[in-house]
């Protein structure tokens, strides 16, 4: 897990930066969210980045979080039955997968995953990352997609698993596997982008990935103000610019 912006902070300062859990999907763009956000306020957060499943856990477990951006809304339903949030958030995004590879790799990168196939079928796909789906949204999905492919059994015993999507997208571009399936999200970030190239892939193939986010019954003002903000239209630009859709309707689906 990524902590940002958490060291070296005064105890009044920190009081009143408030510690924001978050899917490790959205790490480019909400850092730049978080920087606009700061640019316009003044105000700054304290953002961990991980799996929304582990995040669950936490919360449940009085970790003192005071928002919670989810890459799965049935994890914010979860801590809601428990009682640990304000009301039942917001859907804030529509997540998005991208088939993805080093630019080394000889995989070929097509939407129907035909490639992938040809290359499992001759052996050639020796390890291949999709983060953890015991505990990450973009995992389930990606096994999703390969179970209905007709890919999984072939493929599982390749699997190299990333404890959230951030960490399998950094194997499957590395260089260290053949490719991956990972949130569209990471895969266009300049920071891969340079060393990787990717192909989107269509949202018929896996469920919805409606990321919700709420606050938590720990919320205080500042926390309040970025869940706020992250509903306005500087941050849905931003959202956008990194390939997630927007919800038409935020309190109920899109």
């Amino acid at each position: 897990m990524l902590l940002l912006m958490g060291s070296g902070l005064s105890p009044l300062l920190a009081a009143d930066t408030p510690a924001i859990a978050a899917a490790a999907n959205i790490k480019f763009a909400l850092d730049e969210i978080h920087r606009a956000f700061t640019q316009e306020t003044g105000k700054r957060v304290r953002i961990s980045y991980g799996s929304s499943g582990n995040f669950v856990a936490q919360i449940r477990h009085g970790a003192p979080f005071e928002l919670f951006l989810s890459a799965d809304e049935r994890y914010i339903e979860q801590l809601q039955n428990l009682g640990v949030t304000q009301e039942a958030g917001t859907l804030y995004a529509i997540g998005r997968l991208a088939l993805a590879a080093p630019k080394s790799s000889p995989l070929v990168l097509d939407s129907e995953l035909n490639g992938l196939k040809q290359m499992l079928q001759a052996g050639n796909i020796k390890r291949f990352a999709i983060a953890n789906p015991e505990h990450a949204p973009y995992g389930e999905r990606a096994k999703e997609i390969l179970l209905k492919q007709g890919l999984w059994q072939t493929i599982e015993p390749k699997l190299i698993y990333g404890e959230n999507v951030s960490q399998a997208a950094q194997f499957a571009l590395s260089g260290s596997t053949q490719g991956g399936i990972v949130a569209l999200s990471l895969a266009i970030a300049p920071q891969f982008k340079a060393s990787a190239h990717y192909v989107e892939l269509p949202e018929s193939m896996h469920s919805p990935m409606l990321q919700r986010m709420v606050l938590t019954d720990k919320a205080g003002d500042t926390a309040k103000q970025f869940y706020h903000y992250l509903q306005g239209q500087r941050a849905g630009e931003i959202f956008v610019k990194y390939g997630f859709g927007l919800p038409t309707h935020p309190d109920g689906g899109a």
